[in-house]
């Protein structure tokens, strides 16, 4: 029908009192995930039919996300035509109210678009903040949003030459914490960049005291269960003197998420989804849409 739309949306959350991104089982009172306030949210517009909402990457309990996607079928009632992408980001965030979820952006797409399998590449940054010690609390604006380490330096070189080591197509298993799905993914990924970098504080200018900031980027088309709160703890202990950027490379070649050392996996706080990255031509659907009907006229 004319009024039954696609949508792909991005969204922005803080994961910190959300037990992930993914809808949670009502087996589980009292707790709710990200994809359960999209679907309330969207309910709310009073659809013909109830909305199914397909996110394209999955995000743990206290994972954050400045760029996640998802997609959904929206027919509306009495047969009005869809929303304006516009319209549908003000509706959206209005009957989100006061959760730390927040649409970004919305664009019409076909009819069989999917957020996920349509998804170029993924990037995920990991944000470490150095010296932070019970006399030394992290400002308030970045409480649970990173990884506050008591050491003052890490050897970032080291750190360096053992990303370039997971840079690349490669076995990932060593990496890959056991996950609940009955089909297991395929461990072979392909890491395009692996980097680490000075990063900001949110507080920089406004805090009392100087707070060293580590950035570390990974991007790569799709990633395995944990598998870079794995990569950020081992480069971490690498950076710290526990582990060798030889024993990377063991670990890589091991293939066995058993090799991977006990009490390693980099915590939750510190993780962003920063991007989703698709496509130009599955972003102008709605442009195509309007050439279209141009032509016709």
């Amino acid at each position: 029908m004319q009024n039954s739309a696609r949508y792909l949306i991005f969204f922005q959350y803080i994961g910190t009192k959300y037990s992930g991104v993914v809808s949670v089982a009502h087996c589980q009172p009292g707790k709710t995930g990200v994809q359960d306030h999209l679907k309330e949210a969207l309910q709310k517009l009073k659809p013909l039919d109830p909305v199914s909402v397909f996110v394209s990457s999955r995000t743990d309990k206290g994972v954050h996300a400045l760029s996640n996607s998802a997609h959904f079928d929206l027919q509306r009632r009495h047969n009005k035509p869809p929303f304006t992408e516009d319209i549908l980001i003000q509706a959206l965030n209005y009957n989100l109210g006061t959760e730390q979820i927040r649409v970004t952006r919305a664009h019409l797409v076909s009819s069989d678009f999917h957020a996920r399998y349509h998804a170029q590449s993924r990037t995920y940054v990991y944000r470490i903040a150095l010296g932070c010690g019970s006399n030394t609390p992290l400002p308030l604006t970045e409480e649970c949003l990173l990884w506050g380490l008591r050491n003052k330096e890490l050897d970032v070189g080291a750190m360096r030459e053992a990303a370039a080591l997971l840079v690349g197509t490669h076995d990932f298993s060593t990496f890959a914490a056991n996950s609940h799905e009955t089909v297991p993914k395929n461990p072979v990924k392909t890491m395009d960049m692996v980097s680490i970098q000075p990063g900001d504080s949110f507080a920089k200018s406004h805090f009392h005291r100087e707070m060293p900031l580590l950035e570390l980027t990974f991007r790569s088309k799709s990633f395995l269960y944990k598998q870079v709160r794995r990569m950020t703890g081992v480069l971490v202990a690498v950076g710290q003197g526990r582990l060798s950027v030889s024993k990377i490379a063991d670990l890589l070649e091991a293939r066995d998420t058993h090799a991977f050392p006990k009490n390693f996996v980099a915590p939750t706080c510190g993780l962003f989804l920063t991007n989703v990255d698709y496509k130009e031509s599955d972003l102008q659907y709605s442009e195509q849409l309007l050439s279209t009907d141009s032509a016709k006229d």
